[in-house]
């Protein structure tokens, strides 16, 4: 029989409980006793559903308190001095103290001494989800330093549960991270690559350990085989595996996000006993995989999409595994496509999608069902459950091509109407921004923020009670106008340059745009992780899109009758919007992202209609979207700039066009970068102290840049010293008459006091900038 098992499960609960855990833990309303109970029943609740879809190998590992690959530096020893114990152990507080950074203030409360930047955080492969990426010495040693896995497969498996520990694999923990220095640091051409030699026995530990608490399969993680791998370490996984096979435990090597291509042999050959692959991001892995793998291996298929939320075509899905199943028997598991940690737990908590839509959607749980299904009809075809559930999967499939919901000729026909002039500005950026800088008269170094301010607890009342119906329109419009006032005073009193009206009627970023557009749905409960306890509620691409009417010109025109400064008008990109949605698998990325940038050049050109003079576009998840392999980078680098040129170039030359982008390495994709051909990029830097710079410099990237002096994802405030050894570290890599000082990104999670507190610093340190060119 074909073996039902998941990659992992979503941590965050039904209800968002560990977020709310955390949030309560970190604010002293909740000790650790209660957040530690909270997180044993969340993995008890989590365990139990996947068991009750028909999951029968159920995974452990998965669950983290903040990121699991943060959990994995834990587990290995691999601390910075900053956060050491000087001696113990770490603690819950150590490892939140390196995903959030440590104040001064605060460091009686912590593990550690003094004050302590938290460790840099990228987005994992080519999702949304975000990484704390480890720190490696050249004098680096690894040690198991942390239980949380063991303790988590005894809970399993006083529960019942036969169990997989997940772990990420050695060679890809050591590609995550990044080279620091240390005591040895003066060693040139370190590279972390040379540590798996004392990082493997770590892992030999903790196989043995497992071993011990009676597990039989453990599933090993390495995504990285699905890149383009330098030679060096493709030998280095022959090497690593080869000094693991003599450990216990049958082990599950585990790729994901894209096809194995020239590792394909690589991974088929690896001395363990199982090789899982995704054949929804990669099909066409299928059926030379077969040809490769070894005769006692076993070969978990992944197909149901682990990342998005459609419901899959069971009877494509059967196809192929049946064509598996005739090839090597029960040496054949069927999986979801990666871990459903990117999908909303379960679509039955949905009350509001109409009946149609609903059907079409899949969530974490649904998904378990139908590999489950999936398992069960390989080895008893005519079980009533599963041909109730291919004949509905047919219904579905039926419903989705023949709605006439998803196609719209009006959209279509003005795709088709596009012509090359419509994604160019009318004049180079050198004459643009003559004509800019003497319209927006700003001086040196000017200041801004991202966009967003505090999202404060009176602001989210007033949305919830507007939706609710407890509060009219007017009175809900009279709400955010009051705080809308707010943070245009605070603006001003602050003596930032460029104001922003603070999004405070926006609930998320993307969400708030598409309920403004046709072509999207919504859900209540569809939440997924990214970043600790940073949840987002992607919206739904079901069909073509378009804006009925403008949908942000009201209120930015209302914060510019509040101040003669210049107001920022606030927008999100259409790559954003496609990446950080739930889109559509009926037609490509390409011609979604193209609708999305119709619709936003609209508003974008109403703004400036309305005497807005400069328009932030924000392109976050730009680099995100890159394909994780370089053969197909260029295809998606032209349809993603020319969207968002197609999105900007609408406006006059004297309109200053912004962009943002988020955490990110920018050396690959800076010459797509420049060609967007925004007048100011903002990016994260702080975390990785300017580091991210080295891209713009080497490239001599023309327009002017506005790199983050402090992270807003940590509670910490940054002194003014502080921020102005950035900026001039920035200074070092750009040209000073092209800065811009700002925040890493927006402000909207972070408190009132701490957003004046470091915005006053960051003002200071402009001024002091200023003082220096004198």
């Amino acid at each position: 029989m074909a073996l039902a098992h998941t990659l992992g499960f979503p941590r965050i609960g039904r209800d968002r409980e560990l977020k709310k855990a955390l949030e309560a833990h970190w604010k002293g309303e909740l000790d650790e006793a209660g957040l530690r109970a909270v997180g044993r029943e969340l993995r008890a609740r989590h365990w139990q559903v996947q068991k009750d879809a028909g999951i029968e190998l159920l995974p452990v590992g998965d669950f983290a308190w903040y990121d699991q690959v943060l959990t994995h530096s834990l587990t290995f020893g691999v601390i910075p001095e900053r956060f050491h114990t000087h001696g113990g152990k770490p603690t819950l507080d150590t490892l939140f103290g390196m995903a959030r950074g440590v104040s001064g203030s605060k460091s009686s409360q912590h593990s550690c001494c003094g004050s302590a930047h938290a460790q840099e955080m990228t987005k994992w492969f080519d999702t949304n989800y975000h990484y704390l990426v480890p720190e490696f010495s050249a004098d680096q040693q690894f040690a198991l330093s942390w239980e949380q896995l063991f303790e988590e497969v005894e809970e399993a498996r006083a529960l019942g549960h036969t169990v997989k520990p997940v772990l990420i694999g050695p060679l890809t923990y050591l590609w995550l991270g990044k080279e620091k220095g240390g005591v040895a640091s003066e060693t040139k051409n370190f590279n972390r690559l040379d540590l798996l030699e004392r990082l493997l026995p770590v892992y030999g530990e903790i196989l043995q350990r497992l071993a011990a608490q009676g597990v039989e399969w453990v599933q090993i993680d390495e995504p990285i085989l699905a890149l383009d791998l330098p030679q060096d370490w493709k030998n280095a996984f022959e090497r690593g595996y080869n000094l693991l096979q003599r450990e216990p435990l049958k082990k599950l090597v585990a790729t994901y996000f894209s096809g194995l291509e020239d590792n394909l042999g690589l991974a088929a050959g690896l001395p363990v006993d199982g090789l899982h692959i995704d054949l929804v991001r990669a099909p066409e892995q299928f059926p030379s995989i077969l040809d490769r793998l070894p005769a006692y291996k076993v070969l978990s298929l992944g197909v149901v999409n682990g990342r998005n939320v459609w419901r899959t075509d069971l009877h494509k899905a059967l196809d192929i595994l049946q064509q598996a199943q005739e090839r090597i028997g029960d040496r054949l598991w069927v999986a979801p496509s990666c871990s459903l940690l990117h999908s909303p737990v379960d679509l039955g908590r949905e009350d509001k999608l109409d009946a149609e839509l609903q059907s079409w959607l899949a969530f974490a749980v649904q998904k378990c069902e139908e590999v489950a299904v999936l398992a069960t009809a390989l080895s008893d075809p005519q079980n009533a459950k599963v041909q109730a559930a291919l004949a509905q999967s047919r219904a579905v499939q039926a419903s989705r091509a023949q709605s006439p919901r998803i196609h719209k000729p009006q959209v279509q026909a003005r795709l088709a109407a596009i012509t090359q002039a419509d994604s160019q500005r009318q004049s180079a950026f050198v004459k643009r921004i003559d004509l800019q800088r003497a319209h927006l008269d700003l001086p040196a170094f000017p200041t801004t923020t991202i966009g967003s301010f505090p999202q404060t607890a009176a602001i989210r009342l007033a949305r919830q009670s507007f939706k609710q119906g407890k509060l009219s329109a007017a009175e809900y419009t009279e709400a955010m106008h009051s705080e809308i006032r707010h943070a245009v005073d605070v603006q001003e009193k602050l003596g930032l340059d460029v104001l922003v009206h603070g999004e405070a009627e926006r609930n998320d970023m993307v969400e708030y745009f598409a309920e403004q557009l046709d072509g999207y749905a919504f859900t209540r409960f569809g939440w997924v992780q990214s970043y600790g306890s940073r949840c987002v509620k992607p919206a739904v691409i079901y069909g073509d899109l378009s804006r009925p009417q403008p949908m942000t010109v009201a209120w930015i025109r209302y914060a510019q009758t509040l101040t003669r400064k210049v107001m920022k008008g606030m927008l999100t990109g259409p790559v954003t919007m496609l990446m950080w949605s739930f889109p559509r698998d009926d037609i490509s990325r390409e011609q979604q992202a193209r609708q999305l940038a119709l619709a936003i050049r609209d508003e974008v050109v109403d703004l400036e209609a309305a005497g807005i003079r400069i328009i932030q576009i924000d392109e976050a998840a730009f680099r995100e979207g890159l394909p994780l392999r370089k053969a197909q980078w260029q295809g998606y680098l032209d349809w993603a700039t020319e969207s968002f040129r197609l999105t900007a170039s609408g406006v006059r030359d004297e309109t200053q066009i912004h962009t943002h982008m988020c955490y990110s390495e920018f050396n690959d994709v800076i010459e797509s970068i420049a060609a967007m051909d925004a007048d100011v990029i903002t990016i994260e830097t702080s975390r990785s102290d300017m580091e991210l710079l080295d891209a713009f410099e080497a490239f001599e990237y023309p327009n002017e840049i506005g790199p983050g002096v402090y992270d807003i994802h940590s509670p910490r405030v940054p002194d003014t010293g502080e921020m102005v050894r950035l900026m001039r570290k920035a200074a070092q890599r750009v040209p000073a008459e092209r800065l811009w000082v700002n925040p890493d990104c927006g402000l909207k999670t972070r408190g009132w006091p701490e957003t004046e507190a470091a915005l006053v610093n960051m003002v200071a340190a402009a001024r002091q900038l200023r003082s220096e060119l004198a």
